[in-house]
């Protein structure tokens, strides 16, 4: 090859370099932030841009929204229990120039960012309301990763909890708990339903007790349900009001006193014999009128046995 040809082929060679160097595409999502002799002149894009070659440099930046895992930590709560969480961070650029010129790499220090956020939020919380209000706890990482990226361009939407590792230890004793409060749910739904339950009988039996036919038709469609089963008992119901008539009318016959007039009242059985009356023994001296009287004996004998003489007197 003569040298003609070399000189050529040289040519051609460095007009490439120099195209590849000037001309520079930007796709739609992207955004080319341009430093001319390290100074920043601003961003370009998207399409097709033409950059002076060796003077001018072009840096690329994304602006679709990265999705970034947070990696698991290790939170030790408000309440002193120990808890493994990972988290989820939505978040894109929204000022390329600020994100090139102002950090380094953006998206490693919106992770590192957001993994010491979450251990700082979530060691302020309490476990229930790490379980129970995600939603407040996700909007108070945002607000505050967001705070943070914000001179870095970096725009942060959505923060979100995924999982909160417990102790079995933990586990199970919120397993007791929650067993203790269905036990409690239970017995309350129980004593309510036993106290709606006793108002209703004390209407009906207002209602039975304004009308007591009610009753009789009671024992009836109890009859009828317990013929359904195909037994062979047979209840025959009898009130109870029935029954305490007639043995207070068969009290009342035995203690009718006989009327004047009509004759001696036929007795109903041998009558029964009189108890004996106690006599005090004749030792016994009973003061009557202030002297002394022995029981049973007559006035003379009493005299003669106390030795006065009624008579001696006169």
């Amino acid at each position: 090859m003569s040298g003609v040809g070399v000189a050529v082929l040289v040519i051609i060679l460095f007009l490439l370099v120099v195209l590849s160097a000037a001309i520079k595409v930007v796709k739609e999502y992207e955004r080319g932030v341009v430093f001319r002799l390290g100074r920043l002149v601003g961003t370009r894009g998207p399409g097709l841009i033409l950059l002076i070659p060796f003077i001018e440099r072009m840096v690329k930046v994304d602006l679709r929204t990265v999705t970034m895992d947070v990696p698991a930590q290790e939170v030790i709560t408000r309440d002193n229990v120990t808890v493994r969480v990972n988290a989820v961070a939505y978040f894109r650029v929204l000022d390329p120039n600020a994100a090139v010129v102002n950090v380094a790499d953006y998206i490693r220090a919106t992770s590192q960012i957001a993994q010491t956020t979450l251990r700082s939020v979530l060691g302020q919380s309490v476990l229930d309301e790490l379980l129970s209000e995600r939603d407040k706890i996700n909007q108070e990482l945002q607000r505050i990763i967001d705070e943070q990226t914000e001179p870095w361009g970096v725009k942060v939407s959505i923060v979100e909890v995924k999982d909160v590792e417990l102790p079995q230890s933990m586990q199970r004793a919120m397993a007791r708990q929650a067993e203790a409060e269905r036990e409690k749910r239970a017995k309350i739904i129980h004593a309510e339903g036993e106290y709606q339950a006793s108002r209703q009988l004390a209407e009906a039996a207002e209602v039975i007790y304004r009308n007591p036919v009610a009753i009789q038709l009671r024992y009836l469609q109890t009859l009828t349900e317990i013929g359904a089963e195909k037994n062979t008992t047979v209840v025959f119901p009898l009130p109870i009001e029935l029954m305490s008539a007639l043995i207070g009318r068969a009290g009342g016959e035995q203690r009718e006193p006989a009327r004047v007039g009509e004759g001696p009242v036929p007795s109903r059985g041998p009558a029964p014999a009189p108890e004996p009356v106690p006599q005090p023994l004749p030792s016994e001296p009973a003061r009557v009128g202030g002297e002394a009287r022995f029981a049973g004996l007559p006035r003379s004998e009493e005299t003669t046995a106390t030795g006065d003489d009624p008579d001696a007197g006169q």
